[in-house]
């Protein structure tokens, strides 16, 4: 192993063949592995930082030879190992990174880098007042902090296969806006977000992340729409006030509505002149009831399935009761019926929005489990629009939007393009693995084919503050996670 004097760093290749400016290959003479960085000695620029982006063994073994050592003879032949280097640059005398305008010299050596290069040169700094800790750079006891102003402007995808990791990440997410005060409400369709008020445990191997077990108990909010099944949880319910004919029609499965429309409307506007100060849906299946059109009996049987739902009652949730400034509020949806969840998605949602308008809420952090159902590609939900329009306009008044899926192909692209904060965990879906290659800046393309490869508990992350895609160990959890999958046997 070769030192360079007065530098810790040690040899691990040779540059060979054609080099340029923003790419080459070199003679590994130590073990590499891909995504390992590197550095090299530019003429002009200094030390200069790679990644390396593939390793190849090349050899001369010929066919004949591989039969002669199948039959168990010794054989000599020759092998070496190439690694290829993509270039990320260095940071000039102004502090800004650059790449070098002439290519390495061939013959140079390239060296495993230090990890005061990768920090200056990649720009991470440990911000613990405005910075959300994730865990470590890949391979380094580095810490990754992602900017929480930026992800609240610019919104955040969390993409990853079935047990990929999403929930686990999206934990620590939350539990670094906890500590940061940042108001936050999640929509959780399986019921894992309320183990946050629980202590968790961190494994000896892990205790290099720095990680201490807390629970945020007093700082969760927790409702439901069926408290039966959310037990502890305070219910979600809605008034008739302010929902007009269409959006009543929507909640429900009938396809013709505009046959309904007319009678539903004059039901609703007869009851909102009456003297009733508050009115339900048995309200207005009671109208309808009383214009004895036999044609109205699809109409009332939808309404009466709302109706043994619970989720409108006389006196509705208060938005003060669901959003506390600094506290995280918890929707569990789970054992509520999908077409039910998408209508506590976007009542929730749209109001969140206009209050917002109004400054009437907090600048505050939407998280959405399972986004592919509630924003989907292909087809409409309930709450598609309203997720449209956060995405592209929630930024302008502090409305952040986090979205979390194993299915990126499946997300409305008009909301998926608009999350500049980008964690990815394994992926193999071929679909997928397009949607996030066309979305995601920066990707090289050694990065692209590591994301079908990589390990549980190491995520790509892009945007956030940072200068460039990064892979990170993600650190451990403060609290239990509630998304651990149930053993059979």
């Amino acid at each position: 192993m070769k030192f360079v004097p007065g530098v810790d760093i040690d040899e691990v290749g040779i540059i060979y063949g054609n080099v340029g400016t923003s790419s080459f290959d070199c003679s590994a003479v130590a073990p590499l592995e891909t995504m390992e960085y590197v550095q090299m000695k530019h003429d002009t620029c200094g030390w200069v930082l790679g990644q390396v982006d593939k390793i190849t063994r090349k050899t001369n073994l010929s066919v004949d030879k591989a039969r002669l050592i199948s039959k168990g003879q010794s054989v000599d032949f020759d092998e070496v190992i190439i690694a290829s280097v993509s270039v990320i640059g260095y940071r000039d005398e102004r502090g800004l990174l650059q790449t070098p305008r002439t290519p390495f010299r061939a013959g140079e050596s390239v060296y495993r880098a230090s990890e005061e290069l990768i920090k200056r040169v990649i720009g991470l700094k440990e911000d613990t007042e405005k910075g959300a800790y994730i865990g470590l750079l890949h391979g380094h006891d580095i810490r990754v902090y992602l900017d929480i102003n930026t992800l609240v402007q610019k919104h955040v995808s969390v993409l990853a296969k079935t047990g990929g990791g999403k929930s686990y990440v999206t934990g620590d997410l939350i539990e670094e806006f906890i500590k940061h005060g940042v108001t936050t409400l999640i929509f959780d369709p399986h019921g894992e977000y309320s183990s946050l008020a629980k202590k968790g445990k961190v494994h000896p191997s892990e205790e290099r992340f720095g990680v201490e077990p807390r629970d945020y108990g007093d700082k969760l909010l927790l409702f439901s729409p069926d408290t039966k099944v959310n037990r502890g949880a305070r219910p979600l319910q809605f008034t008739l006030r302010n929902i007009t004919a269409r959006e009543l029609l929507a909640m429900t499965s009938i396809k013709n509505a505009k046959t309904y429309l007319t009678p539903l409307r004059k039901a609703l506007d007869l009851l909102q002149s009456s003297d009733k100060e508050t009115y339900t849906l048995r309200d207005v299946i009671k109208v309808l009831e009383s214009d004895e059109d036999s044609a109205l009996g699809s109409l009332i049987g939808e309404l009466e399935y709302l109706q043994e739902t619970n989720i409108f009652t006389a006196q509705g949730t208060r938005v003060g009761e669901l959003i506390e400034e600094g506290k995280t509020t918890v929707i569990s949806l789970k054992g509520v019926p999908p077409d039910i969840q998408e209508l506590v998605v976007e009542r929730v949602a749209t109001a969140l929005f206009e209050l917002r308008k109004m400054g009437k809420v907090p600048p505050l952090m939407l998280v959405v489990e399972e986004a592919h159902n509630y924003c989907p590609q292909q087809g409409q939900a309930a709450s598609s629009k309203i997720f449209r329009t956060i995405a592209s306009e929630g930024r302008k008044f502090g409305l952040g939007l986090t979205i979390i899926t194993q299915r990126a192909a499946k997300v409305d692209k008009n909301v998926l393009s608009q999350c500049n904060t980008q964690i990815i965990l394994k992926v193999t879906n071929p679909n997928d693995l397009k949607a996030i290659t066309s979305s995601v800046e920066g990707l090289t393309s050694g990065m692209a084919d590591e994301i079908q490869r990589l390990p549980i508990g190491v995520a790509i992350v892009t945007g956030g503050g940072l200068g460039m895609p990064l892979f990170v160990e993600v650190r451990p959890r403060e609290t239990m996670h509630g998304g651990d999958a149930v053993e059979v046997v």
